[in-house]
């Protein structure tokens, strides 16, 4: 993939980028890294609660940042309208699966009409040629399959926050469809599974709450420590997010919609992975058993990623043991006030090695 990421890298300096959702987890780490390839990025998210990443790394320093939400279209299209992007990254939404049940309506106001008004602004202008929507693994109808799911498999997540990303993904289809054929704006979905890297400070997700506890000298309580997920480090669906927004730009014959995730090694149980957090930070770091108090959540859920690797020849770089120790890296970089500098180094090792 050496080749591959120089080149990626170097188109996106000077390039228009908008990225929705930039005060959130992934989208501070998205925009951080185009920001060091010298893109000139604009964001546009809620302003960020609480602890935050963004607030962290100082990123609004080095980008234009737009408060607003995006399922007001107005300010959404003022704003999109002033960018002028050439390339977009849909990250704005309402991520947590427990939120969803609390909130379905502004689950579902943000995750389907923020999807709605963000496609919306790519019809009427002539700027963009490239679109990424970030979804989810659960967009998918899970029977608990021991093997992945294919794009190919039927859209119908159980829950609010679930099906309010399925809804995403027909949504984005349809305009497709509709608007797009014969366009150069290439637009695509991508449906990553569960992320962990430092910084991500949201409730209710483990590698968080192991953060919390072990900063708190209490054990990591698990709810559901047999259920099966894909994890992977941060770094890895963004850099598939970049190649596709860069290779679909060249080429809209490859937009679509593209599952993004760990080799098999990287899909285990949320207690393997408590144990592989616990060995990383040391004692007295451990967890324990607190039974499930909360709502449906499936037992395994796992994907294929077979398109991506022979459409565009990405494959995850980082394993899941490393994931991990880079989280705890930069979780202790940050007590000691050099998360930022912990960030860019990550970020830098990633993509260098990419290059080799």
């Amino acid at each position: 993939m050496a080749g591959m990421v120089k080149k990626m890298l170097e188109f996106y300096r000077g390039k228009r980028i908008f990225v929705t959702g930039h005060t959130g987890f992934k989208g501070t780490w998205l925009s951080t890294i185009l920001c060091m390839a010298g893109a000139e990025v604009t964001g546009y998210a809620l302003p960020p609660e609480g602890q935050s990443l963004c607030a962290i790394s100082r990123l609004e320093d080095r980008m234009e940042s737009i408060y607003g939400d995006v399922a007001d279209f107005d300010r959404l299209w003022s704003s999109f309208e002033r960018a002028q992007p050439e390339i977009l990254f849909h990250l704005a939404a309402q991520p947590i699966v427990r939120e969803g049940y609390r909130d379905p309506i502004g689950t579902y106001r943000t995750n389907v009409m923020g999807t709605v008004h963000m496609l919306e602004c790519v019809r009427r202008s002539d700027c963009v040629r490239s679109v990424v929507n970030v979804t989810t693994d659960k967009v998918y109808e899970n029977h608990q399959w021991p093997w992945g799911y294919r794009e190919t498999d039927r859209l119908n997540g159980f829950d609010p926050y679930a099906n309010s990303k399925s809804c995403s993904e027909l949504i984005t289809n349809s305009f497709r469809n509709s608007f797009f054929q014969g366009r150069p704006a290439a637009v695509s979905t991508v449906r990553a599974g569960n992320v962990i890297g430092g910084g991500d400070f949201s409730a209710d997700r483990i590698i968080p709450d192991c953060v919390r506890a072990v900063l708190a000298e209490e054990p990591v309580r698990l709810r559901n420590p047999a259920s099966i997920r894909p994890y992977q480090h941060v770094l890895d669906p963004l850099a598939a997010y970049l190649l596709l927004a860069q290779r679909q730009s060249e080429d809209t014959g490859l937009a679509g919609c593209y599952n993004v995730g760990p080799d098999s090694g990287g899909c285990l149980t949320t207690g393997d992975l408590a144990d592989l957090f616990c060995r990383a930070w040391g004692p007295p770091a451990r967890w324990e058993t607190d039974g499930p108090d909360g709502p449906h959540e499936d037992a395994v859920l796992k994907l294929d990623c077979a398109k991506i690797r022979a459409v565009l020849g990405w494959r995850p770089q980082w394993t899941v043991e490393q994931a991990v120790a880079e989280t705890v890296a930069w979780t202790k970089e940050w007590r000691n006030g050099q998360g930022p500098a912990c960030m860019e180094r990550q970020i830098s090792a990633f993509f260098d090695a990419g290059r080799q």
